[in-house]
Parts: C-alpha cells; structure tokens; sequence
C-alpha cells in the first residue's frame, strides 16, 4: 500500500514537472503576467456590463391594480422614470409605438397585500420622446451606480437602435 502511494507521488511529480518545463519553454514570464492580468481585470469588468432581462417580462401579469398611477404604488419601489400607465401602457407592457429597452435594472418591492418581497424588473420603454406624465423618482435602497443591474439613473434605451427614452413599467419577475 505504501510502495503504491509511493508510486502515485512520484508520476504526479514527473507530470507536474513534465507540465512545468513545457510551459516555461513556450510562454516567458512577461506574457503569462500579461494573460493573468488581462484574465484579472476582465472578470473585474464583466459584472459591470448591461445584460438582457427582458425575457422576464413575459411572466408579469399586465394586470392593473388600484394606485398604480402613483408614485407610491408598491411596485415602483426603485423607479425612477415617467410611469407607462400615465403614458398609454401597463404595468407589464410598453405603450404603442414605442418598444421595451433590452437591458434592465432590478428591485426588490414589498406588497402590501400579502406583505411578500418581489423582485422587480423596470424596463425603460423605448423610441419615442419622453412621456411627460407621471414622474417618479422613488429610490428606495438604490445602489450605487458601479453596480448597473440594480442602478436606476442609467438610460437603458441605449442598447436599443432608437435609444429615445419614453416611460418605465415595472413587471414581476419574481418573489422573494
């Protein structure tokens, strides 16, 4: 048993010293730095960059509750926008002519129907100019903008071929 083991710590070492040699023959000190550096700071950039979740937009109900025409309707915890139920559209759905932004931000709301923590998806309606009815700026819990999946001052129609922004709705894409 022990000669065996032996063995196993002896072929590990030849193969780790077999891998070694041929990495230092083929890639110099500079350039592994380099590689590691750029593998550093891009892992370091990626949580920054907008990311679809429109696909959750589907799953909301467009259902219309009562105050949902005010600011400080349950859903619009982390809205920061023109309300699309003052502008022609719902909760969950942009009005006519204009289109939903391919990137979002994200809230947590509490109901207080069933005193229950959703998680929020605001997405800017898009390509047409601003609404004009209904401003809110209601930013419970905001986080900072280095963290853009839950930032709410960013114009998320930029990722949109007409970047105009119009109105906000606020689908439920989840509980908590």
């Amino acid at each position: 048993m022990i000669g065996s083991l032996q063995r196993l710590v002896e072929s590990f070492d030849r193969l780790s010293e077999t891998a070694t040699r041929f990495g230092a023959q083929r890639i110099g000190r500079r350039s592994a730095l380099s590689a590691l550096g750029t593998a550093i700071a891009g892992s370091a950039i990626l949580p920054m960059l907008p990311f679809d979740r429109s696909g959750g937009a589907a799953l909301a109900a467009s259902t219309r509750d009562a105050g949902d025409e005010t600011c400080e309707y349950w859903r619009y915890c982390a809205l920061d926008g023109f309300l699309c139920t003052c502008c022609g559209g719902s909760l969950a759905s942009c009005p006519p002519g204009s289109e939903a932004s391919k990137v979002t931000w994200v809230g947590t709301c509490q109901s207080p129907a069933d005193n229950k923590a959703y998680l929020i998806s605001y997405n800017d309606c898009c390509g047409q100019v601003s609404c004009g009815n209904c401003l809110c700026n209601y930013n419970l819990k905001e986080r900072p903008g280095y963290r853009m999946g839950v930032h709410n001052d960013i114009n998320w129609c930029m990722a949109n071929s007409r970047g105009l922004y119009h109105c906000t709705v606020a689908a439920v894409i989840g509980t908590g």
